[in-house]
């Protein structure tokens, strides 16, 4: 079995600090990863890269692979090969060790197919007195990336789109009308990848409704102030209003009062799980006077008043 030198795998000198370990060990697993490398080695480059940085990112692990170097180098520069280094002296130790610390290797790698025979003598508790199984344990996961995702409230009505940047790839993400302010969703498969490269973890979107200048939504129902000039109150008519759905005609009943509530069924937010199925809109009556008048209106707005007072 042949030495694996984990220093020369990430292109680090053995005074490294863990900081530059783990600084090179970023750049090399992105340019490596098989999901944007699809180079015929860059699954076999990825694991060799993350069995290096499992090795000489943990202390006591880099310790005691520290130690196995030093007495490789010895062994080599006295004449002795690969083929000859006493590997079962090395080992001793390790191999009374072996039922729990197999288990260890399999945390890691979440499979023993993942890592090499080198990685696990010296970790996976050496020569097993010839034994040809091995353990299986659940394959590991890949951590989940989390981000936020902010929309309008009238986005949230509508639905709407956003393309993310995440670790490098582009991930558009359609959210349904009605996604309300909160909510969590779940894209699997778009996390980081576990150590071995085999399992990756999942992208988790929270989602942020910016609270909107003229509407107020309750659950499903939405809420708005609309202004009804005092003639077209009192006598009644027609107006527009503009909603998240197109303009609409609404009626006003004669002698309409302020904050009077006219509901317009199923005008209001989808539901997110059944979109056709809409809340209401609730329309609150502000009666409008204006600012001035002109002399004419005064005196007929007087003339009014006095027969009011009969």
């Amino acid at each position: 079995m042949e030495f694996k030198d984990y220093y020369q795998i990430l292109g680090v000198n053995k005074n490294a600090t863990q900081d530059e370990i783990k600084k090179i060990y970023r750049k090399l697993a992105k340019q490596y990863h098989p999901d944007s490398n699809k180079s015929p080695d860059a699954e076999k480059k990825f694991k060799e890269i993350s069995e290096a940085y499992t090795v000489l990112s943990d202390p006591e692990k880099r310790q005691k692979y520290d130690t196995l170097g030093a007495n490789w180098d010895k062994h080599q520069s006295s004449g002795g090969s690969q083929y000859d280094f006493n590997w079962n002296d090395y080992f001793a130790q390790a191999q009374r060790k072996a039922s729990g610390t197999r288990q260890k290797v399999g945390d890691i790698f979440g499979d023993s197919g993942g890592i090499s025979d080198f990685f696990e003598k010296i970790f996976g508790g050496g020569f097993n007195a010839g034994a040809k199984t091995r353990t299986h344990t659940p394959k590991s996961k890949g951590e989940n990336y989390k981000t936020e995702i902010k929309v309008s409230l009238e986005e949230a009505f509508k639905g709407t789109k956003r393309l993310l940047l995440i670790n490098e790839q582009k991930i558009e993400v359609n959210l349904k009308p009605g996604i309300y302010d909160g909510q969590n969703l779940k894209i699997s498969g778009k996390g980081k990848s576990s150590i071995d490269g085999s399992n990756t973890g999942d992208l988790l979107i929270n989602i942020k409704v910016a609270e909107d200048q003229k509407y107020k939504r309750i659950s499903n129902d939405l809420y708005l102030d609309i202004e009804v000039d005092f003639l077209k109150a009192i006598l009644g008519g027609e107006i527009t209003v503009t909603t998240f759905a197109g303009k609409v005609k609404v009626n006003i009943s004669p002698m309409s009062q302020s904050g009077k509530m006219l509901k317009l069924k199923s005008m209001g937010m989808p539901e997110y799980k059944n979109p056709e199925k809409k809340g209401d809109l609730f329309l609150k009556i502000n009666i409008q006077i204006p600012s001035s008048f002109t002399d004419e209106e005064l005196k007929i707005i007087k003339q009014l008043n006095s027969i009011k007072k009969v």
